[in-house]
């Protein structure tokens, strides 16, 4: 238990340029909110975390944020359970923000921009590549910058560490098409966005893991000199 309670408080607050990472990591799952907003309004598909989520949250009658706030709060509990491993403030953050971030853009960008624009056949074309890329680039730097995950991204971290022999990017695509799997039980229909989310995040986060931690250690070292 001082253990757990040791890999928390690690998690949390030990951090070389903590509030350096903090800003990052608010800036990334608000950017996460921002993308998936766009990736909702052309109907081509989001991550299958939130493909999870909406088909859940729909067959519910939730709101998108308050379901993703709730189960993220139960999958939190057996995180602990498991050891505690990549907990901190981008936990909370990203249990908290993407999903209402999601639901404010998604009411705020209609206010600006017609809904029926989204219609249309090349402008969902253009809007989805750009947003797609955000997504990703995103949930990669918030879930590498070292600042804990959510709950959902922890758990493919825990099963990582338990399955040594498989690499990091195998597990993540394997774990996402669980979820699109479960989505689809719930009545969600599988598009391309997803696909490529579940084949892509795992590779991503893997990449610009090391070159992030690199990034703030230089410019550490620089503002320290």
């Amino acid at each position: 238990m001082r253990k757990i309670v040791n890999d928390i408080w690690q998690g949390f607050f030990d951090k070389e340029q903590f509030w350096k990472r903090l800003i990052i990591v608010v800036i990334a799952v608000i950017m996460m909110g921002f993308a998936l907003s766009f990736l909702i309004l052309v109907d081509m598909g989001t991550d299958p975390c939130t493909m999870m989520n909406r088909a859940i949250s729909a067959r519910l009658g939730m709101s998108f944020g308050n379901w993703q706030a709730l189960l993220n709060t139960i999958l939190l509990m057996a995180v602990v359970i498991f050891g505690g491993r990549n907990l901190g403030f981008g936990t909370l953050a990203n249990m908290f923000l993407v999903g209402y971030s999601t639901d404010f853009f998604s009411w705020l960008i209609p206010k600006f921009i017609s809904t029926e624009i989204f219609k249309i056949t090349w402008v969902r074309g253009i809007v989805f590549v750009p947003a797609l890329v955000l997504f990703i680039i995103a949930a990669s730097v918030y879930m590498d910058v070292d600042m804990g995950t959510s709950p959902y991204d922890a758990i493919s971290f825990i099963l990582s560490d338990r399955l040594k022999k498989i690499p990091f990017q195998i597990v993540r695509i394997a774990y996402d098409f669980l979820v699109i799997g479960i989505a689809l039980m719930f009545g969600a229909k599988l598009q391309i966005v997803t696909v490529l989310m579940a084949v892509a995040l795992g590779p991503v986060i893997s990449f610009l893991g090391p070159k992030l931690e690199r990034w703030i250690y230089v410019t550490e070292t620089g503002a320290k000199s």
